[in-house]
């Protein structure tokens, strides 16, 4: 049975069973990966992860229950159980299906659907050579940590009891290398990935394995840094925590259970009048692109700050009706969530900051959503005179989020595409640097 007549056989079972409403998720992806280390295939693992849920909605209580066996026996055991479930519920007067009216029922062609027709041994060798360009790029490269090459495709159906039936073939592949490098007893390991829907929109194993190695030799002999305050850049991939936190705070869990330092926030001007945060869930082949969010409502480009200005919260329709609100079409999150930048790139931000920190990585989980208080491991490079003087290990950067928000100065244009937030390096005026 194809999982299109699957999740057709299980809507008719269903509806014939006189429930309020229900709601069913179904997805397939195959695909696989392999690791290669020192010249010799380290692993080689491939994927199938199969997974049928079920939501269930009788007199305002609901049930939910999943299963990876796609047999009819175990989907009908599998609505049974949720059916029990439900039946053991309190009433939830919020729960339910989304709006009919807020449906996807025409959506665009996104084009997330590029199989790579690459084999196992193709991919081997390919992870082979990409790992062998990385340790031949300097002879302070001593050792490495594999470098591997991954292909996933999937295969998504959102269905309910309004007559909504959604689906998606998406694909993923990727390409990562990580090398250790040392000088006078002084070890340092960095690596570096590309991901893309369409193998075309790969960076070459040669891109990869070089950015690999040169971000492992720059950090040799880093230091600690005396305890200060501090302008602070963001490179690009750790500027996209910035954004995933600021997402957290206005998300509609974190709303409705007030436990966000933006709480109540809506017309409050939070970033600085030049700013703009907005989606774009329909580019051709983004990782963040959807036609409809995990409940089946459209995606849409719509913003969340404008001119600096919060001006609409991320919301499914469970956390929008404990609101008050309508939901934004955020169920599973934001779709290609992008920031305006100020047309610089990271070596005019470097010139501009003149003096300061420059993170390229990030350690632990010191974010308090509810505070905003802010506080994370660090590494990267110290800047005086506009440029990169020597590599920076062992502080912490801290304040909080409310006015880092406020605090950002620009933004570059060196765009990271690789997720669904999407975000160029990012130049905040202060921030406490703890070192020594």
């Amino acid at each position: 049975m194809t999982n299109h007549n699957l999740v057709e056989t299980a809507l008719k079972k269903l509806k014939s069973l006189n429930l309020d409403a229900a709601e069913i998720s179904l997805s397939e992806t195959k695909g696989f990966s392999v690791t290669a280390r020192l010249g010799d295939v380290e692993t080689l693992e491939h994927h199938l992860e199969t997974s049928f849920s079920v939501t269930v909605y009788q007199n305002q209580c609901s049930g939910s229950a999943a299963s990876s066996d796609f047999s009819q026996e175990s989907i009908h055991a599998t609505i049974e159980k949720a059916c029990s479930i439900a039946s053991f519920s309190s009433p939830d007067p919020y729960s339910g299906l989304a709006d009919p009216n807020r449906l996807a029922k025409h959506y665009p062609n996104c084009q997330l659907f590029h199989p790579w027709p690459i084999t196992p041994t193709d991919a081997i060798a390919l992870a082979i050579e990409c790992e062998k360009k990385a340790i031949a790029f300097d002879k302070r490269i001593i050792n490495s940590e594999g470098a591997s090459i991954s292909t996933l495709n999937s295969h998504n159906i959102y269905a309910n009891t309004l007559d909504f039936f959604g689906e998606a073939h998406v694909s993923e592949h990727g390409i990562h290398c990580s090398v250790v490098a040392s000088e006078n007893d002084h070890m340092q390991r960095d690596d570096d990935y590309t991901i893309a829907r369409n193998p075309a929109d790969l960076k070459s194993i040669d891109f990869i394995a070089q950015r690999a190695a040169e971000k492992t030799i720059k950090k040799l002999c880093a230091r600690r840094l005396k305890t200060q305050t501090c302008p602070v850049i963001f490179e690009a991939s750790m500027a996209k925590s910035l954004l995933r936190s600021f997402v957290q705070a206005i998300s509609g869990g974190n709303l409705y259970r007030q436990s966000s330092f933006l709480l109540n926030a809506l017309g409050q001007t939070i970033f600085p009048k030049n700013m703009n945060i907005f989606q774009q869930p329909h580019l051709l082949s983004a990782m963040g692109s959807a036609p409809f969010d995990s409940e089946g409502v459209a995606t849409v480009d719509q913003h969340y700050v404008r001119e600096g200005e919060l001006v609409s919260y991320v919301l499914g329709s469970y956390s929008a009706r404990k609101l008050g609100l309508q939901t934004t079409g955020n169920a599973g999150g934001v779709f290609n969530l992008s920031v305006t930048n100020t047309d610089v790139t990271l070596q005019q931000l470097i010139q501009k900051m003149h003096r300061g920190l420059l993170v390229t990585e990030l350690m632990g989980h010191g974010v308090n959503i509810m505070t905003g208080d802010y506080s994370r491991g660090a590494a990267g490079f110290w800047i005086e005179n506009g440029e990169i003087q020597f590599p920076v290990e062992e502080i912490t950067i801290a304040g909080n989020l409310k006015s880092l928000f406020a605090g950002i100065v620009a933004i570059a244009n060196d765009i990271d595409i690789r997720g669904s937030i999407r975000s160029g390096s990012i130049l905040i005026d202060r921030m406490t640097v703890a070192g020594e």
